[in-house]
């Protein structure tokens, strides 16, 4: 090592090994922060799938359901149930 040039090589052959070292932690990083989005996106798609199949099965029926105020509805029009006289 008493040759300058043998310095600046072990010393730049130093310098790039932290620069890579650096590069794959920083890789490593992003690669941790993806996973654990795609984790927290699963499972907030799985909560929302169980809330939305409750609903449904809430209805009985996917296109009929009783409001008070306005009797029977149906999405397709659907058929009358009876009709009042005058």
């Amino acid at each position: 090592m008493s040759d300058p040039s043998t310095y600046w090589l072990t010393f730049t052959n130093a310098a790039l090994g932290v620069v890579v070292l650096v590069c794959c932690i920083a890789v490593a990083i992003g690669v941790i922060q993806e996973i654990v989005a795609k984790r927290k996106k699963v499972s907030a798609m799985s909560k929302l799938d169980r809330e939305v199949n409750d609903l449904v099965n809430s209805y009985q029926d996917g296109h009929a359901f009783h409001l008070p105020e306005l009797g029977m509805t149906m999405a397709d029009g659907g058929e009358d149930i009876g009709k009042k006289e005058k």
